[in-house]
């Protein structure tokens, strides 16, 4: 059954954008979810229907969002291990291995990590935005291994993806690429959105795209490969590795965007999420997170220095 909500806007919210109250005002769902109910018909103002987010509302106008009926989780706890890094009454920081699934979807609705912290947590996950993610506030590759934030409840969850839209929430990669880098340091500032020839991809282009940004430093140089530190400053899908194929510099065993002849023994990229820095939602205070480098990665580094 749709939750509805009715509120009216205060003066405090007067001459603001119409998702930017509703944000505000209700707590069970993020900004990116309220610009989709938006286009959904699901907000009326004054009882009128209003689709466009940018609306500016006045005060002592009324809203009513409907909020769609979360869909049901038809999906089974299982028992497998979860290398959890940090853990309180609000969140998860975990560690996942390279391999992983994230979340479910067609073709992989078991041994994701959702299923495993459906089991771990018993129950004690964020609920927010009515999908099949519970917990995942944001989330990386399969084939990308490193530190992933988890909410156990719909107020750390919307806290910690309002730091991620606003760029408050740290996130910094390393990986190897081909060939040498030019400069020891630089930002791809390229926007992306889908490949218009093949929708499973991400690409740079002007079409349908978001600004996306990447900032990158060299660790080390090596025959063929660099090593790379990477911060986002946005979080698009599939960003890093899209950006470095931009450039001319694919991530090494990268089977989507990387050459024709890849590195079969690293099994997909070899990217790492090694460090997460966010303000705590209950504490407010600066909490961060580093990650050793997995083994998988380790080994390649060891390989391409005898070259």
């Amino acid at each position: 059954m749709n939750e509805i909500i009715k509120f009216m806007v205060d003066e405090n919210h007067a001459g603001e954008r119409l998702d930017k109250v509703i944000d505000a005002n209700v707590l069970q769902v993020t900004r990116s979810y309220v610009q989709r109910i938006i286009k959904e018909k699901g907000v009326a103002v004054d009882d009128t229907i209003v689709k466009d987010k940018n609306y500016k509302v006045r005060a002592g106008q009324k809203l009513t969002i409907v909020l769609p009926e979360p869909e049901i989780l038809d999906l089974m706890p299982e028992d497998i291990p979860i290398d959890i890094v940090y853990e309180d009454d609000d969140l998860l920081v975990v560690n996942k291995a390279k391999g992983m699934v994230v979340h479910p979807a067609a073709g992989n609705f078991d041994g994701t990590l959702v299923n495993a912290l459906m089991h771990y947590c018993r129950g004690r996950l964020s609920s927010i935005n009515g999908t099949i993610r519970p917990g995942i506030v944001h989330r990386i590759d399969k084939d990308t291994s490193g530190l992933l934030i988890v909410a156990k409840n719909d107020f750390a969850h919307k806290n910690l993806a309002d730091q991620i839209k606003d760029h408050n929430f740290s996130r910094e990669y390393e990986a190897v690429v081909y060939e040498s880098l030019k400069n020891n340091k630089g930002t791809v500032d390229a926007p992306i959105g889908r490949n218009k020839n093949d929708r499973k991809k991400m690409a740079v282009t002007c079409e349908n795209s978001k600004n996306a940004i990447t900032h990158y430093k060299v660790l080390n140089r090596y025959d063929g490969f660099t090593h790379l530190r990477l911060r986002l400053e946005t979080g698009r899908t599939h960003q890093i590795r899209v950006h470095m194929a931009h450039i001319g510099h694919q991530v090494a065993g990268d089977y989507v965007y990387g050459p024709k002849k890849i590195i079969k023994s690293l099994n997909g990229q070899c990217l790492h999420a090694k460090h997460i820095g966010f303000v705590h939602p209950r504490t407010s205070k600066y909490i961060e997170f580093e990650s050793d480098l997995p083994d998988y990665f380790k080994d390649f580094l060891n390989a391409i220095k005898k070259i």
